[in-house]
């Protein structure tokens, strides 16, 4: 397969380039900054030479986007909306030129669109969506993304989770942390955490890739979200520390100011199913946190 991811030199996109690479597939990568063979300019917003990298595509995956992990202010507000709907909406003028389209196209999206909630398990069919910044970004995103209906496209929107891995994402964070001793609970500690390993987030894109039945809004995300008392709990175990301070929802704001990033990301409880995933037959090599930590902490 021709694959292309846009926006992939980050976390995930290095992940899937890896993932697809070994399995025979042909990837190209839309950046800013090319420096690879396989590695093509765009700036995410005008359509250029990278349009013709579209041309008989299998697969178009967008993973553009300003990191959500910095401080809130209005500057930052503007780049994180403008480089998601930017970059989604250029994306859709350049397949709309192309003689032959991409057969399917993937989106990212985000588990965050979800309110927050430590009891309601929010799947595709009836998970509450509410009105905040974060949540407005994503309903706006996706709403770019599906608002050009093309009848030989296939659309999925990848409302994506707490992703997992050894080099990349929350986790060497939260193992450096809890090495530190402050690997308690973040604020109540009752906030669920929807998590999924790099591995099954790599799998999921592909069996969504291959299964032509699906469409349309995924949650990607393990079957078993958490406690993050109980997640910070079996860290600990498992990494053999005796104590974990707790840090009170005070003492993340503070935290939160030196490190130039929001205690949302850590205080909202994201309790989402992968009802579409599991039913369609999709296996988790990881389905429990015990499980994908076990993985990542064997060095």
């Amino acid at each position: 397969m021709k694959i292309i991811i846009a926006g992939g030199t980050g976390f995930l996109g290095e992940n899937l380039e890896k993932y697809f690479t070994q399995k025979g597939n042909q990837v190209c990568i839309l950046t800013r900054n090319p420096q690879r063979k396989n590695e093509i300019y765009w700036d995410a917003q005008t359509i250029g030479e990278w349009k013709s990298s579209l041309e008989k595509a299998d697969v178009l995956i967008n993973l553009t986007g300003k990191s959500v992990d910095c401080r809130y202010h209005e500057n930052n507000k503007k780049e994180i909306y403008s480089s998601r709907i930017d970059s989604t909406r250029v994306l859709q003028k350049a397949i709309d030129q192309c003689a032959e389209k991409p057969k399917i196209w993937l989106n990212a999206s985000s588990a965050t669109i979800y309110v927050h909630s430590e009891k309601h398990l929010n799947t595709e069919e009836d998970g509450i969506i509410g009105d905040d910044f974060s949540m407005n970004i994503c309903k706006s995103w996706e709403k770019e993304f599906f608002k050009v209906e093309n009848d030989e496209i296939r659309k999925v929107a990848l409302r994506t989770s707490i992703v997992l891995g050894k080099n990349g994402g929350a986790f060497p964070k939260l193992k450096m942390i809890t090495k530190l001793g402050l690997g308690g609970k973040q604020g109540r500690g009752t906030q669920r955490v929807s998590w999924i390993h790099i591995e099954d987030f790599c799998k999921a894109v592909d069996w969504i890739i291959k299964h032509q039945t699906i469409s349309g809004i995924v949650n990607v995300t393990a079957p078993a979200p958490l406690s993050n008392q109980n997640m910070m709990k079996k860290l600990r175990n498992k990494m053999k520390m005796p104590f974990g301070l707790n840090a009170a929802v005070w003492q993340l704001e503070v935290a939160s100011l030196f490190m130039k990033t929001e205690t949302e990301l850590l205080l909202k409880s994201r309790n989402v199913y992968p009802e579409k995933l599991t039913k369609d037959g999709f296996r988790f090599s990881y389905s429990t946190f015990d499980e994908a930590i076990l993985n990542l902490l064997d060095s």
